[in-house]
């Protein structure tokens, strides 16, 4: 009998949330539920996402920053199927096929003065792999992050994952020390201590869309290198033209000691992620033929993992996306920064590229302001939610909340937007604001029904 996907899925076309709560996690579909987030997607083409009835959904979310060059891209696709074709030998563990080579070559390409590529299959896994060699290469143990940082949820990245509530309840970790974003003085006060392997860091991060200062990485790395430690650049979400420059650090004149990356280096298809580092770091590593082995990983280079990012990488160059990143990003913020002048509960815009920030505060009207305050004392960051709630359900916009306890929204669609897109979500914004300025509408009835959901939690 022969296994048939379609057959299967038109079976269990409506079944997924009840699957998904029975057999994995089950708290997912609950809140799904909650806030009417429960859609049954049948297919997604370029920014868009298509559900059963056929309603078209605006992604400015991108599976977290996963669909840079679109959802199912036909080159990338096309370029899987001919992989598949191929009936390549794969994951033999004793040789050497050319993908791994080819892909590291073109991605040191993009980041001068990195010469090595280790690949692995998540942005955690990269992290991981960064704190092993930085800890390695200087013989040291601990590594400094910023507060806020999220660099994963394994054991190791989540010793240096800078919020709260994903670090709770699974002590012992590493003994890590946190400093504040883009505070010199607090970093070289823990170097002075002599222990210090290497400073992690986001040059944007993904909570909260915080950027250190202009020019942080650059005198960070010179200190680091001051005290015989390494800067690593978490570049999983920031990275592959997202900030309208191929590594966001680029922004700077730095070259980090270790890059990581992710995400979009699948292609929105398999999974991959990789460790760039300047040479020396691999060599100390790989320092003998008895320690070939001392860090893999079975899945390291498949095929279909390097044909995705080979083929990413070439939509990437052939339709200028890290230029229209920079572009369209720009076109957009500066048309939130507008609407800010208009409404004064949008406090700040930032970001860079087609990685936005919207941060909230107390609005001016009376009205407005006592449903601000209600909702602050039930839980801060309902707000920002009832602004994600109302542009998915008024105007089927897919956005997110851009981290616990944060009345901040990010933006991170897919890189191939354009005008079109900007137009649609600042006039739904607009609209969306306009009526949470006034106290009243959907957005608060739906905030009243959070609040109750969040007294009784």
């Amino acid at each position: 009998m022969d296994f048939d996907l379609v057959a299967l899925l038109a079976a269990h076309r409506n079944d997924g949330y009840e699957l998904y709560g029975r057999y994995l996690n089950p708290q997912q579909p609950k809140v799904l539920h909650a806030i009417g987030f429960d859609k049954v997607y049948e297919r997604a083409e370029g920014a868009y996402l298509y559900d059963a009835e056929g309603n078209q959904y605006a992604d400015f979310l991108s599976g977290f920053g996963v669909f840079a060059a679109g959802r199912n891209h036909p080159v990338i696709r096309q370029a899987l199927h001919d992989a598949l074709d191929a009936q390549l030998a794969d994951w033999t563990q004793f040789d050497c096929g050319p993908l791994p080579g080819l892909l590291a070559q073109k991605l040191l390409a993009k980041a001068p003065g990195l010469d090595r590529v280790f690949f692995c299959n998540s942005g955690t896994e990269a992290v991981e792999s960064a704190l092993k060699f930085a800890r390695y290469a200087t013989g040291r143990r601990r590594v400094v992050y910023c507060d806020h940082a999220f660099h994963g949820l394994t054991t190791g990245s989540l010793s240096i994952n800078g919020s709260a509530e994903f670090r709770r309840g699974f002590d012992p970790l590493l003994p890590d020390t946190s400093i504040p974003l883009g505070d010199l003085d607090a970093l070289a006060a823990e170097l002075r201590r002599g222990d210090v392997a290497a400073l992690i860091i986001e040059p944007i991060q993904g909570k909260g869309v915080h950027m250190p200062p202009d020019g942080f990485l650059t005198a960070a790395a010179k200190l680091l290198h001051e005290h015989g430690a390494l800067l690593i650049c978490d570049e999983v979400q920031s990275g592959f033209g997202r900030t309208g420059k191929f590594f966001a650090y680029q922004h700077e004149e730095v070259v980090p000691d270790i890059v990581t990356v992710a995400k979009a280096l699948s292609g929105g298809f398999v999974p991959a992620g990789a460790m760039l580092a300047k040479g020396p770091v691999f060599e100390k590593v790989y320092s003998s033929m008895d320690r070939v082995m001392v860090h893999s990983t079975t899945f390291k280079g498949g095929v279909l993992a390097m044909t995705a990012g080979l083929a990413s990488l070439q939509v990437l160059d052939d339709e200028h996306l890290v230029e229209n990143a920079a572009r369209t990003g720009t076109a957009l913020r500066t048309a939130l920064t507008m609407m800010a002048e208009r409404f004064d509960v949008l406090a700040d815009t930032r970001g860079r590229g087609l990685m936005i920030g919207l941060e909230f505060d107390k609005p001016s009207s009376l009205r407005a302001r006592t449903s601000w305050n209600m909702l602050q004392k039930a839980r801060v960051g309902l707000f920002a939610q009832m602004v994600v709630v109302a542009l998915f359900q008024r105007h089927r916009i897919l956005t997110q909340v851009s981290g616990d306890h944060m009345e901040v929204i990010k933006l991170i669609p897919p890189l191939m937007i354009g005008d079109t897109e900007v137009k649609l979500f600042t006039e739904a914004f607009g609209e969306v604001l306009e009526d949470a300025s006034k106290g009243s509408g959907l957005i608060w009835e739906f905030g009243r029904t959070l609040v109750k959901q969040a007294v009784r939690g």
